[in-house]
């Protein structure tokens, strides 16, 4: 890597400090977001992807279940919840649980993902049997789910302490957590954007104690809409401090902001630099994350590809049904099959590494 363009484009310093492998400060990650030179922000993120992960590129055979869209915090970037014109409400039996985990049966599938509305009147015993049912049907499959906003409402009609309730959702069959809910950890877009639901400190607070409970979660960032380059920075920092006390994230997801059908409407999609920045800002703040994730269901199959060059090691997986956000009300079937994912890997000219839940490779099976 030639030091000189970094010279140049007013980037030495920060290059430095990467080539040294030193962290990062606030005022760093402000001046990447800032800098013309995206191309030399992706390769400084690059090499540090190279650093922790190689020329390996991972994906998951998964499937997502969204098994209720009634919430009670009606936040305003939100196009999922049920609303007047918005989608009908619904809330998945056990059987419709069931039902859809079959509909792929013939598929290796190994994780069910599931994150939902903040239901305020669905009682305990509806999580349990919903891990109950899901590992009934799909035995060999880590279940992830549950985002720490979720994980307080839970516990709120568990009637037992978070450390308890977490204890008992593990025996259920709960092997770790999303990272969604977090939206940005700001003050400001807290009081904005989602004010009756969790802030920032109580969801870095119930991650805590998950981690200490042994569940590895994700985290992730919601970007595009009215947060400031500070606050995206701020956000990371406070998520690279947790990590240094607990451990216990797996991998950061940024999240691309769809506007349709949203209180915010009319906010312009965000652009490829944006995105492609966002992954490699991540990447290079976030240096104690093992692992960051370009989730194509948000930004595309193809940006998702593209991020691999610019700091991103995973492009998520298979889906097979997506409802939070999608082009249309009605178009929830969003699918990427193994053959796909992997070679929208190779294309970019990384190694294709199939994984689980936690990164571990694998073993190959048939082509489906």
């Amino acid at each position: 890597m030639n030091a000189s363009q970094f010279e140049a484009a007013g980037l030495a310093d920060i290059y430095e400090k990467v080539a040294a492998e030193e962290r990062l400060s606030f005022e760093d990650g402000v001046r990447l977001f800032r800098s013309r030179h995206i191309g030399l922000v992706g390769k400084l993120a690059h090499l540090v992807r190279q650093r922790k992960n190689g020329n390996r590129a991972y994906y998951v055979r998964n499937q997502h279940i969204n098994f209720t869209n009634v919430c009670s915090k009606r936040c305003r970037f939100c196009s999922f919840y049920a609303k007047k014109d918005g989608p009908e409400a619904y809330t998945l039996t056990m059987e419709e649980v069931e039902h859809r985990i079959r509909q792929f049966a013939h598929l290796p599938i190994t994780e069910i993902h599931m994150v939902a509305g903040v239901h305020p009147k669905l009682p305990y015993t509806y999580y349990t049997d919903l891990l109950d049912t899901v590992k009934r049907t799909r035995p060999d499959a880590i279940i992830k789910a549950f985002t720490m906003i979720e994980l307080e409402q839970i516990q709120k009609v568990s009637e037992m302490p978070l450390e308890e309730t977490i204890q008992d959702l593990k025996a259920h069959g709960l092997g770790a957590l999303p990272g969604g809910g977090v939206e940005v950890l700001s003050k400001r877009i807290h009081q904005e954007l989602f004010g009756r639901k969790m802030d920032g400190e109580g969801w870095l607070n119930i991650a805590r104690v998950a981690h200490g409970q042994g569940l590895k979660s994700n985290a992730s960032l919601l970007y595009g809409h009215l947060e400031t380059d500070e606050e995206r920075v701020d956000h990371f920092i406070q998520l690279r401090e947790l990590q240094d006390e607990t451990g216990g994230f797996l991998c950061f997801i940024p999240l691309a902001f769809h506007a349709e059908r949203t209180e915010l409407e009319g906010i312009p999609p965000t652009t490829g630099n944006l995105d492609l920045r966002m992954i490699a800002v991540s990447r290079l703040m976030l240096d104690n994350f093992p692992h960051i994730k370009s989730f194509w269901i948000m930004i595309g199959p193809v940006m998702a590809q593209l991020a691999l060059r610019y700091g991103a090691d995973d492009i998520d997986g298979t889906i097979m049904e997506y409802e939070i956000t999608r082009e249309k009300i009605e178009q929830t079937h969003q699918e990427l099959s193994r053959d796909q994912l992997a070679d929208l890997i190779r294309e970019a000219g990384c190694e294709a590494v199939e994984r689980d839940s936690f990164y571990n490779p694998v073993r190959e099976l048939a082509l489906v």
